[in-house]
């Protein structure tokens, strides 16, 4: 992976902090509501941590693949966007 080790993991370990929030949250019965603001904020992370990994992606893998002539990288991020947005 070419995205920053660090970062990834703190943002990820972020992220499961918060889905454990929202479990004990919905354990204890708290507040719709409430609830619904701690999953889009754990969303909010995962997004984060997703545009960093799509971004060394493009910056590294995808890059490389375009200065060597080879159009399979592009082809799998098409194909990847297209899943991804359905």
């Amino acid at each position: 992976m070419k995205a920053n080790q660090r970062q990834m993991l703190r943002l990820l370990k972020t992220a499961r902090g918060q889905i454990d929030g929202i479990l004990k949250m919905i354990e204890e019965d708290r507040y719709c509501l409430d609830i619904s603001h701690q999953i889009m904020a754990a969303d909010a992370v995962l997004r984060r941590a997703n545009k960093e990994v799509l971004k060394a992606h493009l910056e590294a893998c995808v890059r490389e693949a375009v200065e060597a002539g080879d159009a399979e990288k592009v082809d799998e991020l098409v194909e990847f966007f297209d899943k991804s947005y359905q």
